[in-house]
């Protein structure tokens, strides 16, 4: 079990929030895959909703009226959001949402990287972000897929310092570990030329794989045939919005 009582270092993934078009079929949908419970958002918008595992928050669905597909965003802990922000331009990537306080519970901003993929950045205040992870039903791991890998990984180094190590165990694999300073792995680069697009992916961690894919299909999304990896046993899951996302059971 892993349960956090302070905020993450710079550069660990911290917080989850799918961005939907549909929040009244995304809510039922996810407490049917994961039994997750539902709170207001701290902002005061009633449509936002913070998820909760055992009365703690691990992700949040946000109503977006302008997106025709959801989506999952990963937010990076970050010290000093504003500082962080103009570490994302001059490495060359782009801010979409500026930094701006979320009530009192945190800092963040929305970006994309050197090769366009979305991700956030999240200085925790009174909210540490996803208080429950590494467990089922809760945030594990999430990776960038690429078709252009070498300008990602000079990309994060630069934002958070990242050291850039191989992963000999899949050869065939162009994956590259992202490690903290300290050198904790915090995720991976995926170098793929069949994906047309780049984004991270969002991987929960669930008990029984095969029970959580027929609960999706069941529960109006869709789902891959589950499959055993050298890591766990896993399925891709998209919600009835269109909202990607991964599950998996560890061996």
């Amino acid at each position: 079990m892993s349960v956090l009582s302070g905020n993450q270092p710079e550069g660990t993934p911290t917080w989850i929030e799918l961005r939907t078009p549909d929040r009244e079929r995304a809510l039922p949908f996810y407490q049917a895959l994961f039994g997750w419970e539902f709170e207001p958002y701290p902002t005061g918008d009633a449509d936002g909703s913070v998820c909760l595992l055992r009365g703690r928050p691990v992700a949040g669905i946000v109503p977006d009226a302008d997106r025709t597909d959801a989506v999952w965003t990963m937010y990076f802990a970050t010290d000093d959001c504003d500082d962080a922000a103009r570490r994302v331009t001059r490495a060359g990537g782009r801010l979409i949402e500026a930094p701006a306080d979320l009530a009192d519970h945190a800092r963040t901003a929305v970006a994309v990287d050197a090769v366009g993929a979305r991700f956030g950045l999240w200085q925790g205040l009174s909210r540490l972000g996803s208080e429950i992870v590494n467990e089922p039903d809760s945030l594990v791991r999430n990776d960038l897929v690429t078709p252009d890998p070498e300008p990602a990984r000079a990309f994060y180094a630069a934002l958070f310092g990242f050291t850039l190590d191989g992963n000999d165990e899949v050869p065939e694999l162009d994956f590259t570990f992202l490690r903290r300073p300290d050198g904790h792995e915090i995720g991976g680069i995926v170098g793929s030329a069949d994906v047309p697009t780049s984004a991270w992916g969002t991987l929960f961690a669930v008990a029984d794989t095969d029970a959580v894919a027929a609960r999706a299909t069941e529960s109006g999304g869709s789902s891959t045939e589950p499959e055993d990896t050298p890591y766990a046993r896993m399925s891709a899951v998209t919600d009835p919005s269109g909202g990607v996302f991964s599950v998996g059971t560890a061996p």
